[in-house]
């Protein structure tokens, strides 16, 4: 079977995903037009040798509706023989992409991909699609659908954890995400990005340094009084094992809203050759999964477990996990059943800690943990995301050594 290789990775710095973000005044597309052109000035790319560009975003309407990624393409001046697509699987939007570009390569339909997500929550904010999903009582008394953080709540009280292991992951993916930073380790990857008035955005602006057990311990429940509008009772009738819903994630473990962009140049080995291009890595496999949508925020982990398993490897085997920190207690979780330690789980910090910019967070994941790899001279990496409404993919890569 054909391989799927990684070229080359580039991505925005994360900005605040609010007004007072530094990425507020640039349009989702404009991002994605930058990464682009940032793809060609890095590697000397032809554009008309690409075969497809697929893009994730997870709210697509208004700036990001209408096929964003063939509107970015024919924007960035790649010419209209260039096809692109635009995918939504909540979340997980930009690691789908991945795999699709990936699971086409190896099927031999294409031979040179652009994959990756983009979300500009500050714009284009969560909800604002208005999906059944989120706005018809009927269909979501009928699902169960609940809020993530009433899910993420659910989880950490099924599994038992205290608030005080929740704050300290917490803590611990801000310290590890500040100390990548200062260590260059995203220096290859991000592409500076010029704002309104001129100056240049370049590390993601979320990270809190500073950040204490201390200071998470003050913080409220964020949660609590959306699960006293309604959302408890229906997370609970689904799980009535629960008893009660404990409230115990705050702002500070919980994924902080971002915007930004990311994007992989996959491509098999004849076309590596075309270009030019030394492979980094390849994707060996993915995993889609779903589970019960009310637990929710399981499948990231259960797509983990499956895509290892596929490839028959264990845990143990590998290096890297990067895993979309959709709230502290999947992360334990995740760390308690598979053994992944500190070293090996977000070892350059999370979402948590820089922000989760929805479909770009899946892309952001993928290309992170190529560099990790890289970085330790690791083989075996995996990038996951959970979305909503119990969906959850999977990603395993293999570093290609210099």
């Amino acid at each position: 079977m054909t391989e799927a290789l990684v070229l080359d990775y580039v991505r925005t710095a994360r900005g605040k995903g609010s007004s007072r973000g530094s990425l507020h005044g640039i349009g989702p597309v404009d991002l994605v037009v930058r990464l682009q052109r940032a793809l060609v000035d890095r590697t000397g790319l032809d554009p008309a040798r690409v075969q497809d560009v697929i893009i994730g975003s997870a709210s697509q309407v208004d700036e990001q509706g209408a096929d964003l990624a063939r509107t970015a393409t024919l924007l960035a001046g790649w010419g209209p023989g260039v096809p692109g697509g635009t995918v939504n699987r909540f979340c997980a939007s930009g690691i789908d992409a991945v795999s699709l570009a990936a699971a086409r390569i190896r099927g031999g339909d294409l031979g040179l991909v652009v994959a990756g997500g983009v979300e500009s929550v500050s714009r284009v904010p969560m909800f604002s699609d208005r999906g059944p999903l989120w706005h018809d009582p009927e269909t979501i008394a009928r699902i169960g659908s609940v809020h993530m953080g009433i899910a993420a709540d659910l989880n950490a009280t099924l599994d038992g954890w205290t608030r005080e292991e929740l704050d300290a992951y917490g803590v611990e993916t801000q310290h590890k995400a500040a100390a990548a930073w200062d260590a260059g380790r995203h220096d290859g990857s991000v592409v500076p990005v010029a704002l309104p008035g001129g100056a240049l955005f370049a590390r993601d602006e979320l990270i809190r340094p500073g950040t204490t057990l201390e200071a998470l311990s003050e913080l409220p429940p964020a949660f609590a009084e959306l699960g006293a509008q309604g959302q408890d009772a229906l997370a609970l009738a689904a799980h009535p094992e629960a008893g009660t819903i404990e409230h115990l994630h705050t702002v500070g473990t919980s994924p902080a809203l971002a915007d930004g962009a990311a994007l992989l140049l996959l491509g098999d080995a004849d076309a590596a050759r075309a270009a030019g291009l030394r492979p980094r890595a390849r994707i060996v496999g993915s995993a889609t999964v779903a589970t019960d949508p009310v637990i929710m925020l399981t499948a990231g982990q259960q797509a983990v477990e499956a895509v290892i398993a596929r490839a028959g490897l264990t845990p143990a085997d590998i290096d890297v996990f990067e895993f979309a920190e959709a709230f502290s207690a999947l992360c334990l979780r995740l760390r308690r059943d598979l053994g992944a330690g500190p070293d090996r789980l977000n070892p350059s910090g999370g979402t948590i800690a820089m922000g989760h910019a929805f479909g770009a967070t899946g892309a952001i994941m993928t290309g992170g943990c190529v560099e990790e790899l890289e970085r330790r001279e690791g083989r075996y990496g995996v990038a996951a995301v959970s979305g909503a409404a119990g969906l959850g993919v999977a990603v395993l890569i293999e570093r290609i050594p210099a």
